[in-house]
């Protein structure tokens, strides 16, 4: 391994971010405690309608700042993959911060014992309390087939080997879903923290917060391809493997169910995308006891006063 490598490569994407918003986000990385050559921050630039290198200006000399033509978050995290160099990666959207205590504690994980992974939690509070425990090492494998995990790729900071020829795919609203699942696969230890690391901004605007008909029927079309994609990829994988990503794609499978209830309100949609998955041999719901939550879904799922009831209550 080459010495003079960063430690953590920060990957921050923006589009249309307000300035204050990115400032802030690279502010509270570079007071994290690494030092200059320990860090290496890459800033993408989406396509903004208004390039922000003069609002970056004071920062300049400790980022890297790529703009390119709009081409959605997934482009613009491989294109912070392909350029790249720390031996670990940390994903960080520009609206959003890492919080210093707790994410220093993550470092520290890192830097006594070198895993492949260390999972740490998010807040929408500023300020955290930064439990000092953790637990591991695991393998991704076992994590995965006793936990529900986080979606958001933010939620981790991974060693950049780990991810061999593993990127986002272009052209997907859920692009975390299919890449994290894969990567956490691939992680032969791992590390668990509930510190509150990451805060998470609540922003108008955001896709995360756009409501509309025709977002949300782009949301649940995409979900249901990951899924597919997530199904394809488990039947070509060690038993080990296969059963932890078939608990993420049980998991998924019901979201997509409880989102097309939560988002349509129709029995008849219900009943579509029940069929899709049928039709993939994904319904009934595996007869899995892994969240309480999970299992009473399932069985509320099994008929048909079960599902209107379901309908009827999620909002």
């Amino acid at each position: 391994m080459n010495e003079s490598l960063p430690l953590v490569t920060f990957i921050i994407t923006t589009y249309n971010l307000p300035d204050e918003y990115l400032r802030t986000c690279i502010k509270h990385v570079l007071h994290l405690t690494l030092t200059p050559k320990e860090r290496e921050v890459i800033v993408v630039d989406d396509g903004s309608a208004l390039s922000c290198v003069e609002e970056l200006d004071e920062y300049m000399d400790d980022i890297i700042y790529i703009r390119q033509a709009n081409q959605g978050l997934s482009v613009a995290r491989n294109t912070g993959l392909r350029m790249a160099r720390g031996k670990y990666v940390q994903f960080v959207d520009g609206d959003d911060y890492l919080v210093r205590t707790p994410y220093d504690h993550c470092l520290d994980i890192v830097r006594y014992h070198q895993p492949d992974m260390v999972v740490f939690d998010h807040t929408r509070q500023p300020q955290a309390e930064t439990p000092l425990g953790f637990t591991g090492p695991m393998t991704g494998s076992s994590y995965m087939r006793n936990h529900n995990i986080k979606g958001s790729a933010c939620s981790y900071i991974f060693r950049r080997a780990v991810l061999g020829s593993l990127r986002f795919t272009p052209g997907t609203v859920i692009e975390d879903e299919e890449f994290t699942a894969q990567l956490i696969l691939r992680a032969e230890t791992l590390y668990i923290t509930e510190a509150k690391a990451y805060y998470y901004r609540q922003r108008e605007g955001s896709l995360v917060n756009d409501t509309s008909a025709e977002h949300s029927d782009r949301r649940l079309a995409d979900t249901l391809a990951v899924i597919y994609r997530l199904q394809e990829k488990a039947d070509r994988l060690p038993e080990n493997e296969k059963v932890a990503l078939r608990r993420r794609v049980a998991q998924l499978s019901m979201d997509y169910l409880y989102n097309t209830i939560r988002l349509s309100h129709s029995y008849t949609r219900l009943m579509e995308a029940i069929n899709q998955l049928r039709n993939r041999n994904l319904f009934p719901l595996p007869d899995k006891q892994y969240t309480r939550k999970y299992t009473y879904f399932r069985r509320m799922t099994q008929s048909a006063i079960g599902r209107r009831i379901l309908v009827w209550t999620i909002r």
